[in-house]
Parts: structure tokens; C-alpha cells; sequence
């Protein structure tokens, strides 16, 4: 049995009929199947995402292994189980079932908690919880369900939000969450501005957003955003605007590339943007930067 498999990979441990799928909508972070199965028996590998299931048609007994212990209960229309992320857990049920899966991945939630705990994190957890009710979840789960099969304007943004929200919800009432550290100031750790220098570095011919940059430190946008500016007295795309000002000094004085080649290699749209920031910067042009090196 492998460590952890994607949701898509699951109809191989849990066999069932595909109602609705999220798979090719382009959506981030979240996604969301509806099955209808038949009485099982299966042992399921730890899924790489946080499951909530909703039961929508039928109702059935249920037993759950989790964590080496059996839990049961009668689970129906209305009723959610949760299963944390690289858990693995054996289930029985009896009766035909109609579920919708809706799968959160671990850097939404882990974003979503650093800025609602405002402290750098090790680990989130969900409770074990064979059966619930949270009109809450159910309210965000069915939002979700419905956009995977009516496919609106603008689905990725929508569920992206209601992704959000009910990471949120998640961590109100049904998660569990250790912190790598008791107390996080407003600064970011040495390892961490390292990490994120040499990310920088690495990428500047590349567009680099807040979201990677988030990801690199291992904390939420906003927080990341509010400690960076704390420690290194910029903002995030201010500080990567200056790194690539300074690539593109160091270029024009020490090398023979175009001025159009050497905004490319530091990640400026064109010669053009190169220039205008340039203006701005440094108040001379790249041609003036370059004639001066060479006087």
C-alpha cells in the first residue's frame, strides 16, 4: 500500500460511480467528486489532502478504522465525516450512498492558519470525526458541489474563497494545530530570510508572486507580508523590484548584453519597463548607467 495517493487516484482503493469531478475546472487548492457506491469494505491509503464528505443520498451504518481504532455510526443525508490529510483509515458500510468529496490541500490550509493564529506552524490536524452535523460546512460543501457541476463565471476565483472559508471553519470547530515555535514575533527567522533570498535570487528573470513567496517562508500572505516589511524594511514586491534594479546595474556596468536582453534576464516586461523603472529608481536611464560605466 503506497504512504499517500491524490484524490483522483482513490477509485482504486474505493471503487464507486463518478458523479461529478473538479479534475479539469483548473481550480487551486480545493477539489470536489460525487460518488454513488455500494456497500464496501476497503482499507484506504493517507490522501496528500484534508477530506470532508458529505452524505447526500441514502443512509447506512458506518465503521471506521482511524489512527489503529474502530469508531462506528449511522451516517445519512445531511451528516459529514472528516479525515485529516496522510491518515490512513479502513472503512465498512452496508447500504448504497450517494457523497460528495470535497479535498482541501495542505498549503491552503496551513496559509489559512498562519494568519488566523498569527504564529508559524508545524502541523494541522482534523479531528477524528466519523460523524457530524455543521450547518456551516455543509452550507460551503454544497456551494462547491453545485459550482462542479453547473461550472458558473469566474469558478476558480469562487471556489477559491470557499476554500477559504471553510479551511476557516475547519480550524474553528474541527482541527487541531501545533506550532513550530511558542511565540512568533514580527519578524522573520534567519533560516527564513535565507530561504527567500535565495529564492529571489533564483527567480528574478521569472515573475515571482506573494503566494510563493508566502510558501517559501511557510506562513500565511498576510502575515508574511506584515514580517517582511518588519525585517527587511521593504515590501515584498518593493524588495524584489530593488534585487532586480541591482542585477540589472551589475549587468549594465560589467557586461556587453542589449539593454533589451539584460531586462529580460531580470525579469522586466521589456526594455521599455526597464527603463521606467530605471527613471524612477535611479533617476537616469539604462543607456545614461551604461555610458557613465564606460566613461
Amino acid at each position: 500500500m503506497p504512504s499517500l495517493i491524490t484524490p483522483r487516484e482513490l477509485p482504486k482503493w474505493v471503487p464507486g460511480k463518478v458523479l461529478s469531478a473538479s479534475d479539469a475546472l483548473g481550480w487551486k487548492d480545493v477539489g470536489q467528486r460525487t460518488y454513488r457506491y455500494v456497500g464496501q469494505d476497503v482499507a484506504v491509503p493517507g490522501i496528500d489532502h484534508f477530506t470532508i464528505v458529505r452524505y447526500c443520498v441514502g443512509a447506512t451504518r458506518m465503521e471506521r478504522r482511524f489512527d489503529g481504532r474502530w469508531t462506528q455510526t449511522h451516517c445519512a443525508p445531511g451528516d459529514l465525516s472528516l479525515l485529516t490529510r496522510s491518515q490512513g483509515s479502513h472503512w465498512h458500510w452496508t447500504e448504497d450512498i450517494d457523497v460528495s468529496h470535497v479535498y482541501l490541500s495542505e498549503p491552503l490550509v496551513s496559509r489559512v492558519a498562519s494568519d488566523v493564529m498569527q504564529r508559524s506552524l508545524a502541523e494541522v490536524q482534523l479531528h477524528d470525526v466519523l460523524r457530524t452535523q455543521d450547518a456551516t460546512l455543509i452550507a460551503i460543501v454544497d456551494a462547491i458541489t453545485r459550482e462542479a457541476h453547473q461550472q458558473g463565471i469566474g469558478g476558480a476565483l469562487y471556489v477559491e474563497a470557499l476554500g477559504t472559508q471553510l479551511a476557516v471553519q475547519l480550524l474553528r470547530r474541527h482541527a487541531g494545530v501545533s506550532f513550530r515555535d511558542s511565540v512568533v514575533g514580527g519578524r522573520l527567522s534567519r533560516s527564513q530570510v535565507g530561504r527567500l533570498l535565495e529564492y529571489i535570487e533564483a527567480r528574478l528573470n521569472e515573475p515571482i508572486s506573494l503566494d510563493e513567496l508566502a510558501t517559501v517562508a511557510g506562513m500565511g500572505v498576510c502575515t508574511f507580508s506584515r514580517h517582511f516589511r518588519e525585517t527587511l524594511g521593504r515590501a515584498p514586491h518593493a524588495f524584489v523590484i530593488d534585487r532586480r534594479v541591482e542585477r540589472a546595474r551589475r549587468l549594465l556596468s560589467q557586461g556587453d548584453l542589449a539593454i533589451k536582453e539584460v531586462a529580460t534576464a531580470c525579469g522586466f516586461a521589456d526594455q521599455a519597463h526597464l527603463t521606467r523603472v530605471f527613471r524612477c529608481r535611479l533617476g537616469s536611464t539604462p543607456a545614461q548607467l551604461r555610458r557613465g560605466s564606460r566613461d
